[in-house]
């Protein structure tokens, strides 16, 4: 029975989809759930929150904005986010001004952007007139401009993400808007994380990185920009690192800078994990080597299901051979391949003892007299890569 899917006999544990891959985070809310989902599916985490949000009652944008609302009514107020329309009703609790807010919020319009903010709409004792099936401010845009905004006042809780287009169109079409600022991103006070992740991530020592809001994903390319390493962070994120986006506006900063992005379906954490359960281990080839079955994925290896934690010196050399597996590879390119090793090719005899060691096989890896090391690939190898 194969590992992967149970465990065998003994003590082995199954092994995770996301075993062997590192995934970075940089969710600034949420973070500890996400990691946790992504942990239990096996991989390791890479946490560095882009952004932090300032609390709601230091900012006195949003007290003037309530301020505004209560005395002069808008028709129409559409609530984006269930965090930030908590938030709201809290910090004008905390004014004095909760009862004037929620008595204004009922007399008028009131659209939910989701399902989340419905529910935190309703547990203030509110009713939303409407709620869009996709989730999509898009669709909101659209069914107000087919209804007509022309002298209309509509106020929209900010929830720190760009809304590219969205206040425009409404102003376009006659209509008055009032931002609601409910919380206001800003850059982490600690900024050491976030460059460990850029660095892992230009060292290809990340196999995708997680972005859950379209600040955090501009934050990023403003802190590589900075550093003067914006455009190896472009080429890590188009050619090898995956950017995985919670939802389309999220990926917005990074598709401008044409980073291909993958999102779920559903603009959940759950399904982003989900998302990645599926494309990374996608990304890896499986190679039958010597009657076993080899996945090189991020930081580890899986021989026949079973996972093979490799030091970093011995998955330098694992990856230089399977760029052309069954190939040889001679000494003194295996040696480029080992970061900072040196011009002493003992080195590689060294770090090759160890993979092999690690690898619990050593007939995996052939060494080839006077010549260098190949993969012990199987002759029906194009069979097995078919049937894989």
């Amino acid at each position: 029975m194969h590992r992967e899917q149970t465990a065998a006999a003994g003590d082995e544990a199954p092994v995770g989809p996301l075993a062997g891959f590192t995934v970075g985070v940089t969710a600034a809310r949420r973070a500890d759930e996400l990691g946790a989902l992504l942990r239990r599916r096996g991989a390791a985490v890479m946490h560095a929150p882009a952004l932090r949000i300032v609390p709601l009652a230091d900012d006195s944008e949003l007290l003037a904005a309530t301020k505004q609302l209560i005395d002069h009514a808008p028709h129409v107020v559409i609530a984006t986010t269930a965090i930030g329309f908590r938030g709201w009703v809290e910090a004008a609790d905390g004014w004095g001004l909760g009862d004037a807010l929620l008595d204004r919020l009922r007399e008028v319009r009131l659209l939910a952007r989701g399902p989340k903010v419905r529910g935190a709409i309703r547990a203030a004792g509110l009713t939303e007139e409407w709620s869009p099936p996709s989730e999509s401010m898009a669709e909101v845009l659209e069914r107000l401009l087919e209804e007509g905004v022309e002298g209309q006042r509509i106020a929209i809780q900010l929830h720190g993400e760009p809304l590219p287009g969205f206040i425009e169109s409404l102003r376009a079409g006659g209509a008055e808007v009032v931002g609601v600022p409910v919380y206001r991103w800003m850059p982490p006070e600690d900024i050491g994380p976030v460059d460990r992740l850029l660095d892992a991530t230009v060292a290809r020592a990340l196999d995708a990185v997680t972005f859950t809001s379209a600040p955090a994903a501009a934050s990023l390319l403003d802190r590589a920009e900075r550093r003067g390493m914006r455009e190896e962070l472009l080429d890590a994120l188009r050619h090898d690192v995956l950017a995985a986006c919670v939802g389309p506006v999220t990926a917005l900063p990074l598709e401008a800078h044409d980073i291909p992005t993958s999102q779920p379906e559903r603009f959940r954490l759950g399904p982003l994990v989900q998302l990645l359960t599926a494309e990374l281990p996608g990304r890896v080839r499986p190679l039958p080597v010597a009657g076993r079955r080899l996945e090189i994925r991020g930081h580890a290896v899986v021989v026949d299901g079973e996972l093979r934690t490799v030091p970093p010196a011995g998955m330098a050399l694992l990856r230089a051979l399977a760029r052309r597996p069954g190939w040889v590879v001679a000494r003194a390119e295996l040696l480029r391949s080992l970061p900072g090793a040196g011009r002493d090719e003992h080195a590689v005899e060294t770090a090759m003892a160890r993979l092999r060691t690690a690898l619990g096989s050593p007939k995996l890896i052939q060494t080839v007299v006077k010549r260098g090391y190949r993969l012990a690939l199987d002759p029906s190898a194009e069979t097995k890569y078919a049937d894989a």
